[in-house]
């Protein structure tokens, strides 16, 4: 679908909205309008219709667009900035990624994806109901997607974080269940994650520090909360990182001090039957002076020895603490 919306130049009040391309074309050449030209869920050959057909860009930033890509940047070229970012959503223990391509100029905003974003949808309603309050300018109007874009990473980061707090629980409740699989697919998520943001810091950092002057100086403290906003997701995608490492050695731990036990526990039982070993074995070399089988004596001695021997090392064991 193709959207288009034209708005007022100097107000940034709505002026029409879902002009055919050939129209468009000719608002081009307006200087006294400036417009939002949103490219989603579309063939490619209806995509290129706008992007070369229409706004003539660079092919290299086509061929970005139209080739999907884990890792944002931000380029400039003649008389427009060329943004790729990521929008997150976290369902079924993963990470899915919705890349958001953005041209901004300076009377002119194209945003081009091929999921629906919910930045997009929200940005369009705000535009419907209070246009001159986010579509001043390009850069105001790009603000407010990369805001909303942003805001969507809070319910992500929260849904991960009350997976990896069932996963304790349920150590903890249970230390015989194995929670690897689940911690270590938690874990490449995350890392995923922090893939994804890191480039996305750097990006946004080159626009907040008013490298590009199609961002007007008064806009850019809006871009530093950007800025801010990245860096408190990079810190969540740590503390989740460190958390799961945690869990994972927790739970090793746990493993081992079951086999410790287990080992423990065979080690004792093993101690506690060498009285038996000794005394049968060595009755059975039946030496002379031992009471034969054939009276009843000499089982009556033998388990004689063999319970008075155990008991001694089993009290023995007992008060050194090793039982």
């Amino acid at each position: 679908m193709i959207r288009s919306f034209v708005f007022n130049q100097s107000q940034g009040r709505l002026i029409s909205q879902d002009i055919s391309l050939d129209l468009l074309k000719v608002v081009l050449q307006d200087e006294g309008v400036q417009f939002w030209v949103d490219v989603g869920e579309c063939t490619d050959e209806e995509a290129k219709a706008v992007l070369e057909g229409v706004f003539q860009f660079h092919p290299l930033a086509i061929e970005d667009c139209l080739t999907p890509s884990d890792r944002a940047k931000v380029e400039e070229y003649e008389n427009y900035v060329f943004l790729v970012i990521h929008a997150v959503n976290y369902n079924g223990g993963e990470f899915k990624m919705s890349e958001l391509d953005l041209f901004i100029g300076k009377n002119f905003l194209v945003t081009y994806h091929r999921d629906p974003l919910r930045c997009v949808a929200s940005t369009i309603e705000r535009v419907l109901k209070n246009a001159p309050t986010v579509a001043r300018a390009p850069d105001r109007l790009t603000y407010t997607i990369l805001d909303f874009l942003l805001e969507g990473y809070a319910p992500a980061l929260e849904e991960m974080s009350v997976e990896i707090a069932n996963l304790e629980k349920t150590m903890l409740a249970s230390a015989s269940v194995n929670i690897l699989e689940g911690v270590m697919q938690l874990k490449g998520e995350v890392q995923r994650l922090r893939q994804v943001v890191w480039p996305q810091r750097e990006t946004i950092a080159r626009l907040a520090h008013g490298e590009f002057k199609i961002v007007r100086t008064h806009m850019l403290p809006y871009y530093r909360d950007l800025l801010d906003q990245l860096v408190k997701i990079s810190s969540s995608a740590e503390n989740a990182r460190d958390s799961l490492t945690g869990v994972l050695q927790i739970h090793l731990n746990i493993q081992q001090m079951q086999v410790n036990h287990i080992i423990k526990v065979l080690t004792v039982m093993a101690t506690l039957c060498m009285p038996a070993l000794v005394v049968t074995s060595y009755y059975g070399m039946n030496i002379a002076h031992w009471p034969n089988l054939e009276d009843s004596r000499g089982w009556m001695w033998v388990w004689f020895v063999t319970g008075t021997s155990t008991l001694a090392l089993y009290f023995h064991l007992k008060r050194r603490g090793w039982w």
